[in-house]
């Protein structure tokens, strides 16, 4: 599961039952790779299938959860990721971040308290997509970034315990 931080800027709550929550929960890290995937994930909750397609349509719909896919290894499929920091003025943050999302190669985007206070990561296919996009958006946004490449990797797992 991916969330989008800019996706969860819109302060209103969601809604989550005790099942909603138990989906959440576990489809975060141990998604079923299985023909029917819904069926399965039903099964260990004791809930059918239709319910948990109709109840992950619903998160979706309401931006609980952004997509359901796989996390890839940019590096190892030959690609290039980054990481890059924008200064993007108050009055335009939704805006900004709009365009941002609609790459499809930006898996995280989200705000922190500084100068440069939009972040997102960004893995394409090649150098050259890199640079392409990194220039659109400076072109589309006016606002300045810093690319922010990987020297050294560290990856941590993260599950969030939802309640």
């Amino acid at each position: 599961m991916c969330l989008k931080g800019s996706d969860l800027m819109d302060q209103s709550k969601v809604l989550l039952d005790e099942i909603d929550k138990k989906i959440l929960n576990s489809i975060q890290l141990d998604f079923p790779l299985v023909h029917r995937p819904f069926e399965e994930l039903g099964k260990s909750l004791g809930i059918k299938e239709e319910e948990i397609i109709s109840r992950i349509k619903r998160l979706q719909k309401v931006k609980a959860i952004r997509r359901i896919g796989p996390i890839i290894s940019t590096k190892k499929t030959g690609g290039v990721s980054t990481l890059v920091a924008m200064k993007v003025p108050p009055g335009k943050v939704d805006e900004v971040a709009g365009l941002i999302n609609k790459y499809e190669e930006v898996s995280h985007n989200y705000l922190r308290p500084s100068n440069f206070n939009m972040w997102f990561t960004l893995s394409v296919e090649s150098e050259e997509r890199l640079d392409e996009i990194l220039k659109e958006l400076r072109e589309k946004t006016g606002c300045e970034l810093r690319n922010l490449p990987t020297k050294r990797l560290f990856k941590i797992g993260v599950k969030f315990n939802i309640k």
